[in-house]
């Protein structure tokens, strides 16, 4: 079994290459959809190794609404008609039917992942263990499992690449 230590190396490693894409989403040269759907199962498998390794809960840090709406409307604008979903779930047939939005899931997951970065940049590298331990389990694991399932059903349709 790997150490905490290099588990939580692991999850800054793959955190750190998320934001960073993120950032350069629309800015920079190459297909950032399809560098995201091989990112995103290599995210999940480093936060599930680091949830074997109980570090605590933490409470949820607050998010600057106004950044979090310009990067959402930024991924927005760039996926375009690749954005939307429809949930997959079972429901009774009056029930009606949910829609996700690929921009909110990789929006909620920056914000959580970065402020995890951000207390690694502070030398707090348990809180940031936490942090990211606690934000996967309260929010942003769904919008992991939603992001990947929608962007699987844009690869088998050829449909990751942006115009």
């Amino acid at each position: 079994m790997t150490s905490l230590t290099e588990t939580l190396s692991e999850m800054t490693g793959v955190a750190d290459s998320y934001c960073q894409l993120i950032d350069r989403t629309g800015r920079a040269p190459g297909n950032w959809l399809e560098m995201l759907f091989e990112l995103m199962p290599r995210l999940h498998a480093a936060v599930t190794a680091l949830n074997a390794y109980d570090t605590g809960e933490v409470p949820v840090a607050a998010v600057d609404l106004d950044e979090r709406f310009e990067l959402y409307s930024r991924l927005r604008k760039v996926l375009g008609e690749r954005d939307s979903y429809w949930l997959e779930f079972d429901a009774a047939p009056e029930e009606v039917h949910m829609s996700g939005s690929l921009a909110d899931d990789l929006t909620d997951i920056y914000f959580d992942l970065l402020h995890g970065l951000d207390l690694l940049d502070e030398a707090w590298p348990q809180r940031a263990a936490q942090v990211w331990q606690s934000t996967y389990r309260l929010h942003w694991g769904q919008h992991l499992v939603d992001a990947e399932r929608h962007l699987y059903a844009l690869k088998v349709r050829n449909q990751l690449a942006l115009c």
